[in-house]
């Protein structure tokens, strides 16, 4: 994100991942005009809450899973701003491509 911030131009959100399984956390990751960044622990007041298993998190972040299809088969599960939710897998889809 710090490299290229384009790809999350205009967002402004916080984002917070609870994994579970062998990685067990909490991660988030704040987009916000002025940059982007990401770290450990949980976020203050986050827009939108994604818990999924770390090995299913990092599918996701490579592309390998589709965080729709996920979602829907209950690897996913979402509290908060939907939208988010599915602006954040576009932002990860443009950088897969890139």
């Amino acid at each position: 994100m710090k490299k290229d911030p384009s790809r999350s131009q205009g967002m402004n959100a916080v984002y917070q991942f609870n994994l579970s399984g062998e990685e067990e956390g909490a991660y988030h990751v704040v987009m916000r005009p002025e940059g982007s960044y990401a770290g450990a622990g949980e976020a203050e007041d986050p827009n939108c809450t994604l818990s999924l298993s770390s090995a299913d998190f990092k599918k996701l972040v490579q592309g390998k899973m589709n965080g729709t299809t996920a979602f829907l088969t209950g690897k996913l599960r979402l509290k908060g701003d939907m939208g988010l939710a599915l602006r954040l897998q576009d932002v990860l889809s443009a950088y897969n491509a890139s």
